[in-house]
């Protein structure tokens, strides 16, 4: 299976074929055992310079120029397909490479699937408002038509993060091929082997030479993708201090750019809320993925009368959690993804417990867990929504709880966040919407939601981005409209 073979060795994808890489070499390691599991040399300046060719190529008149958007469509429900097939090597592999559980499963490799064949849908009827748009007769100074053409942006960098790279890989790719656009592939360093098996499938599922080109290797690959004069526009998922940099990279040649970035979420319980059943999906939307998720909402807001409550339940809840090996399908929290991060988290909470806080729960490794990035899932109080630790995305199982007096205190506690990604409010439905309308957010559950949708966009406001991911919106990013008019 594609999965299987991508993990000995990530390779570069250019123009419809393989290639080893010719740069430095790119050490994967497992983070649940902390032994190196592939080396993959990266892509060389002269193959970043071909691949980014090869896109262009194939946009301004390559096989894939010439394709319909039913043809399109098709080549999607093909990848999806064959996500399907290889659904359990993948599971494997994101186990394997980035310590997902394999509880995660319906996350990393369903999630991708569905995603695809939304946009598979979305191909063959287009945008919203259609490939075309007829505009009202105009009068001024005399009668004429108007229609407006929605035409793919052209190439697109798709530059991904390595905590759900398949979900990434499907965000970008996925409405960039419904709508025409050819793209350069280049995922963390942190995450090659997954990307390489989905771009395996890729080419299984038939899309033609220059339609997807993968690249990788240190930052210096990054940032030659984002200037090349043949990239049309950048879509970004990362932290918002490298979003800053793609910007500014992007900045020469003003690059299209869509910035998907952190967060450091709310999650709100309004007075009078049922506290035990908010206990568990409160705990595991910050927990879940090794916390490694933008919008984990990492910050708990509780009436001051539910606090203690909140804090003894949530915290027995958190014990109770299993942490450990993702190939055991009860574990619930695999491992954080390096060393180096395991270090900065445990900074960030060593520094928290010096200007005061209080470890409710966790805040170490997990016994008899010597091997592997784990961190025990953690949940702090005595904190200040000014505090660091309430501030700043830590991408770990920790969260803050913090007690509040009024409604409006706790909107004004929400709102205090340079990020603005995801909320969430438990309480009676009419009020908590109510509350949802004043929170400063591109995303508000109430009551947990309802699952994902395919169809609704994903983005916030401040340090959380620039634009939309997903659904019609996320879709929208990926056209320029052009206004065609003529007299009558």
């Amino acid at each position: 299976m594609a999965a299987i073979a991508a993990a000995t060795e990530a390779a570069c994808y250019i123009d419809g074929k393989w290639q080893t890489g010719e740069g430095a070499e790119i050490r994967s390691v497992d983070p649940s055992t902390e032994r190196e599991i592939a080396v993959s040399p990266s892509a060389s300046p002269a193959q970043v310079a071909a691949a980014t060719a090869a896109a262009r190529r194939a946009f301004d008149g390559g096989e894939w120029s010439r394709l319909g958007a039913r043809e399109r469509s098709d080549l999607l429900h093909r990848l999806a397909d064959l996500m399907e097939r290889d659904r359990e090597e993948l599971v494997r592999l994101t186990a394997i490479e980035v310590g997902s559980p394999l509880s995660g499963a319906e996350l990393h490799v369903d999630g991708p699937i569905k995603v695809l064949r939304w946009y598979a849908e979305t191909a063959r009827r287009g945008p919203r408002d259609g490939w075309e748009q007829h505009l009202p007769l105009h009068y001024d100074p005399i009668t004429s038509s108007s229609m407006l053409l929605r035409e793919p942006a052209g190439v697109v960098a798709a530059i991904t993060a390595y905590n759900v790279p398949l979900v990434l890989a499907a965000w970008k790719l996925g409405p960039a091929f419904a709508a025409g656009c050819p793209a350069v592939l280049v995922p963390s360093p942190k995450a090659v082997l997954c990307t390489t098996a989905f771009v395996k499938l890729v080419e299984e599922a038939g899309f033609p030479p220059g339609a997807v080109n993968l690249v990788f290797g240190p930052p210096a690959v990054t940032e030659q993708v984002v200037g090349a004069a043949e990239v049309d526009m950048v879509s970004f998922t990362g932290s918002a201090t490298v979003g800053s940099k793609i910007l500014t990279l992007a900045a020469p040649s003003l690059k299209k750019v869509v910035l998907e970035l952190g967060g450091k979420s709310p999650n709100i319980l309004l007075p009078g809320t049922n506290v035990e059943a908010t206990i568990k999906p409160s705990v595991l939307r910050f927990c879940r993925n090794a916390g490694q998720a933008c919008g984990a909402t990492t910050r708990t807001l509780v009436p001051e009368a539910d606090f203690d409550e909140f804090v003894e339940k949530a915290a027995s809840f958190m014990s109770g959690l299993v942490v450990g090996d993702p190939h055991n399908p009860h574990t619930m929290v695999g491992p954080l993804i390096t060393g180096e991060h395991h270090r900065n988290v445990s900074g960030y909470l060593a520094r928290a417990v010096e200007q005061g806080a209080n470890v409710a729960t966790g805040g170490g490794r997990p016994a008899g867990l010597d091997e592997g990035f784990f961190l025990e899932p953690t949940l702090l109080t005595d904190v200040d929504n000014t505090d660091e630790i309430a501030q700043e995305e830590l991408f770990a199982p920790v969260g803050v709880v913090l007690p509040y007096r009024e409604v409006d205190d706790a909107i004004r506690i929400a709102n205090d966040s340079k990020y603005g990604l995801n909320a969430n409010v438990w309480g009676p439905t009419a009020e908590a919407i109510a509350v949802a309308r004043r929170i400063r957010s591109g995303t508000v559950t109430i009551n947990g939601g309802g699952g994902r949708r395919d169809d609704a966009p994903w983005g916030g406001p401040g340090h959380s981005g620039i634009g939309r991911e997903s659904g019609e919106e996320g879709f929208r990013e990926f056209f320029e409209v052009k206004h065609v008019q003529w007299p009558l």
